[in-house]
């Protein structure tokens, strides 16, 4: 596949290996290199569940979402790590700049994998050269894994670096696709995930290629827009384009995996205020405002859901976003179901300078106390760390106020990092 050739699209996907336990391997070779290790949340108490695990570790059993518990007695000699965030984004920046020397098209879909068009980069070769180029320079440089998918589009490419991993480059061409991947079940479609399965096994729909033949009518009956697409992603039809990091974010969210599962509701609503108390803070760092919170939670058995609320006057205040977040987790969540990951995302977003506040009779006077005190707020964090101003609802030294640790807290979808001029 020529990075010139025809009029389609040539699509990369770089997709780095076991990523957190890779950096720490390459930052300690003697110490992890080539060992089964894993990423935990709260690796002193010997408790917290499984972020990530080197490739070692997976082939002796060790799952992410496994509890430390469960990780240690199928794997004895798993060594622990704390996570480092700060680390993590440095080599996650490392490895964008790399890909950015081939393409002004680069599309970071999270801190450890990114889309590239090299349609126009035939000065450096073909797809295939570019590929091996940009693995040899990030195993080279920064001594990390990854798999690269080459394909006509994101989604093709997105599966084809799935395809082979670790350390591995893949073709994935549309007429390949029946061959590769119509007798494959429903789930392994990038976009499907288990709950949609079911249903579409409720159609007798089982595989790939079912749901490339099926009736779009009737996917569309069930599913909405969301059916034409899968009909048209089991066809290997993809016409999103890669879209490089704007400076503008259309969402700013941070989800936290959970030492321990809860199940009372003023345990997860500590952890939602933490949320939102830094996805407002981000928001407010880059002066914008938000009218739709959506919340993310998860349970034991990594089952999904998303709820969102939109609201008439956008905010940027953590009470206002918190107390959105409670309504959603109330209204969606019976207390006592054990919750596993919780995550809020600010969505709807506009600057503040240009979007009409209108406030009624009860709060155009409070309104301008209120943003003075966060703004002082703000600026005194700013100067002396997360901790130096809380509210009474957020002291404690229970796991969610590790949120507020830059260090150890982060989330791989987090990308305000990849728009800050650092050096790695």
């Amino acid at each position: 596949m020529s990075a010139s050739a025809g009029k389609g699209r040539v699509i990369l996907h770089i997709d780095m290996n076991a990523f957190y336990c890779s950096v720490h391997a390459a930052e300690e070779p003697d110490k992890y290199q080539g060992k089964p290790t894993a990423v935990a949340g709260s690796v002193e108490l010997r408790k917290g569940i499984v972020v990530t695990s080197s490739y070692e570790a997976r082939a002796r059993g060790v799952r992410t979402g496994m509890t430390v518990r469960q990780a240690m007695n199928v794997c004895p000699v798993l060594q622990l790590i704390s996570p480092d965030f700060d680390l993590y984004r440095r080599y996650s920046r490392g490895f964008m700049r790399i890909a950015g020397n081939y393409t002004p098209l680069v599309e970071a879909v999270s801190i450890d994998e990114c889309y590239l068009d090299v349609t126009g980069s035939s000065q450096f070769g073909t797809a295939v050269e570019i590929a091996e180029t940009i693995a040899r320079r990030v195993k080279e440089e920064l001594m990390l894994p990854c798999s690269i998918g080459i394909a006509p589009n994101k989604l093709l490419a997105k599966m084809a670096s799935d395809m082979r991993k670790p350390d591995a480059i893949t073709i994935l061409r549309r007429r390949d696709m029946p061959d590769l991947l119509w007798s494959k079940p429903c789930q392994t479609l990038h976009g499907i995930g288990a709950r949609t399965a079911d249903k579409l096994l409720k159609l007798n729909i089982r595989t790939i290629g079912e749901l490339a033949f099926a009736d779009e009518r009737m996917l569309a009956e069930r599913f909405g827009v969301y059916g034409a697409w899968m009909k048209q992603a089991a066809n290997s039809y993809d016409d999103s384009p890669v879209e490089p990091l704007s400076e503008a974010p259309k969402s700013i969210g941070h989800t936290t995996t959970l030492p321990a599962d809860l199940t009372e509701r003023d345990q997860y609503r500590r952890v939602l205020l933490n949320l939102a108390d830094q996805t407002t803070r981000r928001l407010r760092r880059r002066q914008m405002v938000s009218s739709t919170v959506q919340l993310t939670i998860r349970d034991p058995d990594m089952r999904t859901i998303t709820r969102s609320m939109t609201i008439e006057v956008p905010t940027e205040a953590a009470d206002e976003v918190y107390e959105l977040a409670c309504k959603l987790m109330d209204a969606h969540w019976k207390e006592g179901k054990p919750v596993r990951l919780l995550g809020i995302t600010l969505q709807g977003l506009s600057p503040k300078k240009e979007t009409p506040m209108q406030l009624d009779l009860f709060t155009f006077e409070a309104e301008p106390k209120k943003e003075r005190l966060m703004t002082a707020m703000d600026a005194l964090r700013d100067k002396f760390g997360e901790g130096a101003v809380l509210t009474a609802g957020m002291l404690g030294d229970d796991p969610s106020t590790l949120i507020r640790n830059k260090k150890l807290r982060g989330t791989s979808l987090e990308k305000d990092f990849l728009r800050e001029n650092e050096e790695p």
